[in-house]
């Protein structure tokens, strides 16, 4: 501790500076050796008729009374906490805060304050009178959570007499901050939700597109450029499909990144295995089977879809071009028109 002899009247500025402010207080003891009996007896003094509220949290077995004077503005509400311990109901009662004031302490006020750190509750460590609080201050430089260069030197400015009408400021200030922070989290994750279900809308409606492709394929004729984008573009939309519903497993939803890399995935994959039908039967354009041909094809393309990233892995180590994923189940898709090689 430094600077003791000022502390006293620091508090009850302090106090008063929180009641001009309109804060409520938290506080845990009436004991003359705690800062919260100065705190409160300067909030009582500059407390107009009915606004200040004064929140007293002792354990079971103790009593608290600030001694203020009779018809005081201020509202003493106490609180006793199931347990005897003050230090449960003194880090209780910390997390359901706005704020936290600290001046001087030890080990207690210090373990407080990194509790606040931690939960980004804003914090106003008054080092200039040493303790416990100017260890906060310290811990408090190197997380700065909502504080900023001029809130830390504030913080460790020698006291003066307008430090508490500053300090409070900053605690204030710091508290808004926080509140604006809440606001775009929140607002980011209605944002990730809504990215998450139209993720999912976009793979219904894929898998429902290529679900369409395989109901309203041509028979069996000479291949057109419209049975080719359809033999195509079916399993396309199945693999967009599959690669959208991998990326919803993930933690961070990017549906949109991953409907390129499981299209990519997808026409590589239709590609080979169309290429590896037409070495086996040169003449499957002459008479081609899309509908035959899709049984196979969708499937394929979600599977490349929804393993996208083992297909880029087998395409980086230079695995068989006539070998993608799902080339095992070949021999089961005969074209019409023509027998295929169960060696390919």
């Amino acid at each position: 501790m430094q600077n003791v002899e000022q502390g006293p009247e620091a508090c009850r500025q302090l106090g008063r500076a929180l009641a001009q402010a309109q804060c409520d207080l938290a506080v845990f003891s009436s004991k003359d050796k705690y800062i919260e009996a100065e705190v409160v007896r300067g909030y009582a003094e500059a407390c107009e008729d009915g606004q200040g509220r004064v929140v007293g949290y002792p354990p079971r077995h103790r009593s608290m009374d600030f001694g203020l004077p009779e018809g005081s503005a201020v509202t003493v509400e106490v609180v006793r906490d199931t347990s005897g311990e003050w230090e449960v109901s003194y880090y209780r009662t910390l997390m359901s805060c706005d704020g936290v004031l600290m001046v001087g302490g030890g080990q207690s006020t210090r373990v407080a304050g990194v509790v606040a750190l931690a939960q980004r509750i804003p914090v106003v460590p008054v080092a200039a009178f040493g303790g416990g609080a100017g260890q906060v201050w310290i811990n408090l430089d190197k997380v700065r959570n909502d504080t900023d260069d001029a809130d830390i030197a504030l913080l460790g400015a020698d006291w003066s007499s307008d430090s508490a009408r500053k300090l409070v400021t900053c605690l204030l200030r710091q508290r808004d901050r926080r509140v604006r922070h809440e606001r775009t989290m929140a607002r980011s994750r209605n944002l990730q939700a809504w990215s998450g279900a139209l993720g999912w809308v976009v793979a219904v409606a894929c898998m429902a597109v290529a679900v369409l492709g395989l109901v309203t394929a041509a028979p069996a004729r000479a291949a057109t450029s419209m049975d080719l984008a359809v033999l195509v573009g079916a399993p396309l939309f199945a693999s967009v499909a599959g690669a959208v519903i991998r990326n919803s497993f993930e933690t961070e939803s990017q549906w949109p990144r991953a409907c390129i890399r499981g299209l990519g995935a997808g026409l590589v994959t239709v590609l080979l295995y169309v290429a590896s039908q037409l070495l086996s039967v040169p003449t499957l354009l002459d008479r081609l089977d899309v509908r035959r041909l899709l049984f196979m094809t969708i499937p394929l393309g979600f599977t490349a879809g929804f393993t996208f990233d083992l297909v880029f892995e087998r395409l980086r180590s230079g695995a068989a071009a006539g070998a993608p994923p799902g080339s095992d189940l070949l021999s089961s898709a005969a074209p019409s028109g023509g027998q295929v090689d169960p060696s390919e």
